[in-house]
């Protein structure tokens, strides 16, 4: 499994801990061990241009997702075949905002992103309740038994 962290942002974060935990919900979520994922964070104006480009959506967002192979979670014992995830791209900046007001640091909010980013290229979506429900129910899981791990 190859997974890059590239920090373009200008915020100081611990890019093993993002790998860390990026290797961690792969492989909670049965992915491929050949299963390569790029995060990348970035600053508001890259991330602005990101969102209108591929939103038309206007101005910078904390995350956005961009699928490759469309690969899907894996069951016990019957993991996904190899392939290219994806791309998840964080904005610290929009982060940064976002984790004062949940009442927790920048980095717990972009691992948080990171984590509803991956289920992102997995498939997971929030448009409807009950897609909502069980993806944030999962993300929360995911990052806490992370969290709890390290």
């Amino acid at each position: 499994m190859s997974i890059e962290v590239n920090n373009e942002s200008g915020f100081a974060v611990d890019e093993a801990e993002f790998a860390a935990l990026a290797r961690y919900v792969l492989d909670e979520m049965h992915l491929h061990p050949q299963t390569d994922l790029s995060i990348m964070l970035v600053g508001t104006d890259v991330m602005t241009d990101l969102h209108v480009k591929w939103m038309d959506e206007p101005g910078p967002t904390d995350v956005l997702s961009f699928p490759m192979d469309e690969l899907r979670p894996g069951r016990d014992g019957e993991t996904t075949p190899a392939g290219l995830l994806g791309d998840v791209v964080l904005c610290p900046e929009v982060a940064a905002g976002q984790a004062v007001a949940a009442g927790h640091s920048t980095v717990e909010e972009l691992l948080l992103l990171t984590t509803h980013g991956i289920l992102h290229l997995l498939g997971y979506d929030h448009a409807e309740p009950e897609e909502e429900k069980e993806m944030f129910a999962l993300q929360r899981r995911l990052l806490l038994t992370f969290l709890a791990s390290r």
